[in-house]
């Protein structure tokens, strides 16, 4: 059925060249063919069932560059989910595409045509291509980032994030927003940003803006405003791009040292608890299945090592272990715990159940027969049986 609605509805061209493929579409509600830059994450797999969020650049003649190379740097280093990319090419329909009404500041005739454009074929177009999560950040930078902005204002907004590059708010689009802001009941991230070398008129006119979404006391609201320096008005789009990224997929990002010391040293519960609140998070915001890697794990016992915290140093074995059965790791922080805990019998049976798995970047064999050898078997009592190591 997906299929046949493409097929029916548009007509699509497609090009491949290195850096992605272009695509001329044939849109039936601006009655005319529009060019699509489009930019797939390495190794994608349309078989695979992976999602990945989706990230709609307006004003890709210039803007599809600088986000593209700031989504792959950081997906390289893991700062954010590998992503979909899709850059509309406007050229000097941009004006037309941002036709609006003078005072709600809303998108008016041609304007209008290009919204639906957008929302009705774009989209569900994308949607049905490639594997989407239910993630969408609009990028827009002048002009279209009062634009986008429109798409904020629907009931069941289209996009989750807002990336407004010196956005040339109209009429009453900044006031509409931050009203907008203060009543959505999803979780919405909106990052803004302008220069203190910005055009004046604009300047003023975000500013304006911000004081009022910074009054905004709304938990479903996720607000970044970088004010830059000496960038330009052009100038700060690679900045602002950069910033916006990474705040945006913040919680995306490997435990930090700030987190660890503010939030997970400070955790009112055992940690594995926080790592599952964490993930779920991950989960539910952007569509898609993260596992914690081995240097997070490594962080998180560390803390509970520090806290004295033996039951979470146990949860957190258990937590492994259901992650990757395969690998030794949680078998690992289970004998660790039973070491600790005083019990070196069942902490032998641990280590030895751990040899007959994988082993991870960290922690071989080897390190493993050392745990084992360090032991001090002689000096205890203890009594243990299979069940003992069956229960973890």
């Amino acid at each position: 059925m997906r299929t046949t609605f493409t097929l029916f509805f548009f007509a699509v061209t497609i090009i491949f060249n290195s850096f992605g493929q272009t695509e001329k579409f044939e849109s039936r509600k601006l009655n005319s063919v529009r060019g699509l830059k489009i930019k797939l994450p390495k190794n994608y797999d349309p078989d695979s069932g992976l999602k990945h969020p989706l990230i709609v650049v307006f004003d890709a003649d210039y803007l599809f560059g600088p986000v593209v190379g700031q989504t792959e740097f950081q997906t390289y280093f893991d700062q954010m989910p590998s992503s979909i990319i899709v850059g509309i090419v406007q050229g000097n329909e941009r004006f037309y595409d941002s036709y609006f009404d003078e005072i709600s500041g809303l998108p008016l005739e041609t304007g209008a045509r290009f919204y639906e454009f957008v929302a009705q074929e774009l989209l569900p177009y994308i949607d049905s291509k490639y594997n989407t999560s239910k993630f969408r950040v609009a990028v827009g930078h002048n002009i279209m980032g009062n634009f986008i902005n429109s798409f904020l204002l629907k009931e069941d907004p289209l996009f989750k994030a807002y990336i407004n590059i010196s956005p040339d708010f109209t009429g009453e689009m900044g006031s509409n927003v931050a009203q907008r802001l203060s009543y959505c009941k999803q979780d919405i991230f909106y990052y803004m940003a302008t220069s203190k070398a910005d055009i004046t008129s604009i300047r003023k006119s975000i500013i304006n803006t911000h004081v009022k979404i910074a009054d905004i006391e709304n938990d479903h609201l996720t607000y970044y405003f970088d004010d830059f320096t000496e960038q330009t008005h052009n100038g700060l789009v690679t900045a602002a791009v950069s910033k916006a990224m990474d705040k945006i997929f913040d919680i995306y990002q490997p435990l930090s040292e700030k987190e660890l010391t503010e939030k997970v040293a400070k955790y009112d519960g055992t940690l594995d608890q926080y790592l599952i609140n964490r993930y779920s998070r991950i989960e539910d915001l952007f569509g898609i299945e993260k596992k914690i890697s081995e240097e997070e794990f490594e962080k998180v016992i560390a803390v509970a090592e520090k806290r004295e915290d033996l039951e979470s140093l146990q949860k957190i074995g258990k937590l492994a272990l259901k992650q990757d059965p395969t690998s030794l790791l949680g078998t690992y922080y289970l004998a660790l715990h039973a070491e600790k805990s005083g019990k070196p019998k069942k902490a032998a049976k641990l280590y030895d159940a751990a040899l007959a798995m994988d082993p991870t970047s960290h922690i071989d064999k080897d390190f493993i027969l050392s745990k084992v050898e360090g032991l001090n078997l002689a000096t205890t009592d203890e009594e243990i049986d299979d069940e003992d190591i069956d229960d973890n």
